[in-house]
């Protein structure tokens, strides 16, 4: 592709960095036969290909956001179908960020759109705003008719309670019997409170295989909502904090890696590397973060050997590959390997590639679309009949068990549960 960036321009370590990947697309459109909303929509500007013409325009041109370039780059879920299918190597996840930056700086959006995604940077992050949030829409949601339409989705997809925890909160979990490894674990914003026992899980299955967990108490959101909703100054602000504190760690402990369990937030961290490539205070220290950021089914697949108990019962279990995982960090057997070992059926899902429709806050801001990937996705899902589903991320747990009856965990949790853990809840009248 031809670009036409100024010198001036080109000083610019985004747009350096954005014109070296737009040289790289070879316009040939094979990203679009991936793309979900493409799929749905069939307009060339709901494609990468588009998208990418449409970001290369403003950017070159200087240009003022419009409403309809808004809208297309909106609706991109941020999926990355097209990256795994791309064949000339287009980093489309770069080009998308600095899309969505360079519109959050120079896009004046309607007042009820631009109030609810600042209520979104603002609440989902953080745990006390989260929990009253969920306090206001338990007392609502019998008034729910008279909110729109947007609100009233995010009032459905909002927990009005929520589980009780079973682990006591700590810094240091140790190690039973010898230490082989020591690891941080993101713990997530959300996760930690809807669903602890993900985390708990991966605690527990660590500790028995004799490795240490570090889970400090300052690490704030892993900046992944505020960066794909394009508020550059609010992720960075998690960026630094979470950096400064596991490179000290890292520093005085000598950390093996740093597990993420929710796979949004692991593609995020594995790019604080090439977020801060051009930051002179924080170049080396974030490079180092993202190398040993690993998703926890990678880091057990790569450094583990996990001892499997077997069950007299087989079950049938489709396995849901999350978009951030098998496009954003290029993870996908090794999760289907491990879940192989508990000698159960473990099912791949017809059109596995395409997006639940959760992808982050989409759910909410992009809802008709997302509601129409869900129900295909349940559709594929219940093709395999399962008496179950296993996944790596939270987000896809939360949009899928809004669509079907069957059960769905995070694959850590029946690995816990084969490693000598509890039988999880979900699962008790199987």
């Amino acid at each position: 592709m031809q670009t036409n960036f100024s010198n001036t321009q080109l000083k610019d370590k985004d747009n350096q960095s954005t014109e070296k990947i737009f040289k790289k697309c070879v316009h040939c459109g094979m990203c679009n036969a991936t793309c979900p909303t493409y799929g749905i929509l069939g307009d060339e500007l709901d494609g990468p290909r588009g998208r990418i013409y449409l970001i290369k325009d403003m950017l070159e041109n200087n240009k003022k956001p419009s409403e309809k370039v808004v809208k297309h780059i909106d609706r991109c879920l941020s999926c990355y179908s097209c990256m795994t299918t791309c064949p000339a190597g287009v980093n489309y996840m770069h080009v998308i960020d600095h899309g969505r930056k360079y519109i959050e700086k120079n896009y004046e959006r309607p007042f009820f759109d631009k109030l609810l995604r600042n209520f979104l940077s603002v609440t989902l992050p953080n745990v006390s705003y989260f929990k009253f949030a969920s306090y206001l829409v338990k007392i609502g949601k019998p008034f729910n008719f008279l909110f729109p339409r947007k609100i009233k989705n995010m009032m459905s997809l909002m927990p009005t309670s929520f589980p009780k925890k079973t682990l006591k909160s700590q810094e240091i979990y140790r190690a039973k019997g010898k230490k082989i490894a020591k690891v941080a674990l993101l713990t997530g914003c959300v996760q930690k409170e809807i669903s602890p026992q993900i985390n708990e899980s991966t605690i527990r299955l660590l500790n028995r295989h004799g490795v240490e967990v570090v889970v400090p108490k300052k690490i704030r959101c892993c900046g992944s909502l505020n960066h794909h909703l394009g508020k550059d100054e609010e992720a960075h602000f998690d960026f630094t904090n979470n950096i400064d504190i596991w490179y000290e760690e890292h520093k005085k402990g000598n950390l093996d890696a740093i597990l993420s369990n929710t796979s949004g937030c692991g593609t995020t961290l594995k790019d604080y590397g090439f977020i801060f490539r051009d930051d002179k205070d924080y170049k080396d220290k974030a490079k180092t973060i993202s190398t040993l950021t690993k998703d926890v089914t990678e880091y057990l697949s790569e450094s583990l050997k996990l001892n499997i108990k077997k069950k007299n019962k087989k079950y049938k279990i489709a396995y849901h590959s999350a978009c951030s995982m098998q496009h954003g960090q290029n993870i996908h057997s090794q999760p289907l390997n491990l879940l192989s070992k508990t000698e159960n059926e473990i099912m791949e899902i017809p059109q596995g590639h395409l997006c639940c429709g959760s992808a982050g806050t989409y759910n909410i801001l992009q809802s008709e679309i997302a509601t129409k990937l869900l129900k295909d996705k349940v559709k594929n899902i219940e093709s395999t009949n399962p008496q179950m589903i296993s996944t790596g991320n939270i987000g896809c747990i939360t949009q899928i068990s809004n669509g079907t009856n069957i059960p769905i965990l995070h694959t850590i949790e029946l690995l816990d549960w084969y490693t000598g853990g509890p039988k999880p809840k979900i699962l008790e009248r199987i």
